[in-house]
C-alpha cells in the first residue's frame, strides 16, 4: 500500500521503496554536513554557503533517483544544474570545487552506491582538510604583493620621489597608475609592492608619510586579477 502511494503515475514500474529512499537521503545529508564542516576549517565562509553545501548532496541524490535509467531526463537535469547560480556574487575556485564535490557525492548516493558515496566524501574531505591544515598553495606573508596608494601634493615629482624608500623597504615594486584629485592639486599614486620584511611595515609607512607631507597612505593586500583592493 505504501509503495503504491509513492509509485510514479506516468510509469507503473517506476517505484522506489520508501525505506531505501529515506536511507539514501539520510546518507546524503550526513555526507553533506561532513563536507560542509571540512570546508569551514581554516576558511572564511558564510552561513548560507555552508548550509547550501550541506544540502546539495541530498538534492542531487533525490534528482538522480527520480531520473534513474532515463538518459534524456538525466541530460536535461545536468543542463538545468549548469544554469543554477549558487551565489549572488561569483564564488572562489575553492567554493566551486566544494560544490562539485558535494554534487558528486549526491550523484553516487542517488545511484544507490551508499558505501562509495561515504568513501568518496571521506577521502576527498580528508584530503581537503589536510591541504587546508598545511596551507597548501598559500604564499608566504613576505612574498605577498600589496597595493600601495599614496596621495601627494602637486609640487612633488611623483616619478622618482619615493624611489629610494621603495628600494629600501621592498623586494620589488612598480607604479600601476597615477590620477589627479581635488581639482588637480593632489596626485594619487598606485603602486604594486612586495615588502622585503613584513615586520618593518610601520617603519615603511612612516618614511612615506614624512615624504608626502603626512597625506593619505593606504597599504592593502592586492588582488591578483585586476590590482584592486580586496
Amino acid at each position: 500500500m505504501l509503495n503504491n502511494l509513492f509509485q510514479g503515475i506516468f510509469d507503473s514500474t517506476a517505484t522506489i521503496a520508501v525505506p531505501k529512499f529515506l536511507l539514501c537521503v539520510v546518507v546524503s545529508l550526513i555526507v553533506g554536513v561532513f563536507l560542509a564542516l571540512v570546508y569551514t576549517y581554516k576558511t572564511q565562509y558564510t552561513a548560507s554557503f555552508v548550509i547550501t553545501v550541506a544540502l546539495i548532496p541530498a538534492v542531487v541524490c533525490v534528482v538522480i533517483m527520480m531520473v534513474n535509467g532515463n538518459i534524456g531526463a538525466g541530460v536535461a537535469v545536468a543542463g538545468a544544474f549548469s544554469l543554477v547560480r549558487f551565489r549572488s556574487a561569483p564564488g572562489t575556485a575553492k567554493e566551486i570545487g566544494t560544490i562539485f564535490l558535494a554534487m558528486g557525492a549526491g550523484l553516487i548516493s542517488g545511484m544507490g552506491y551508499l558505501a562509495y558515496a561515504v568513501l568518496f566524501s571521506l577521502v576527498l574531505g580528508l584530503v581537503m582538510l589536510a591541504l587546508n591544515a598545511v596551507g597548501f598553495g598559500k604564499k608566504k606573508s613576505h612574498d605577498e604583493a600589496k597595493t600601495l596608494r599614496i596621495t601627494i601634493p602637486e609640487d612633488l615629482n611623483y616619478g622618482s620621489v619615493f624611489d629610494d624608500i621603495l628600494t629600501e623597504y621592498t623586494s620589488s615594486w612598480e607604479m600601476v597608475s597615477v590620477k589627479t584629485s581635488n581639482m588637480g592639486s593632489l596626485f594619487k599614486l598606485h603602486y604594486r609592492v612586495t615588502l622585503s620584511d613584513a615586520s618593518r611595515e610601520k617603519e615603511f609607512i612612516d618614511a612615506l608619510r614624512c615624504r608626502n607631507g603626512n597625506l593619505e597612505i593606504s597599504l592593502a593586500r592586492a588582488a591578483s586579477n585586476d590590482g584592486q583592493e580586496l
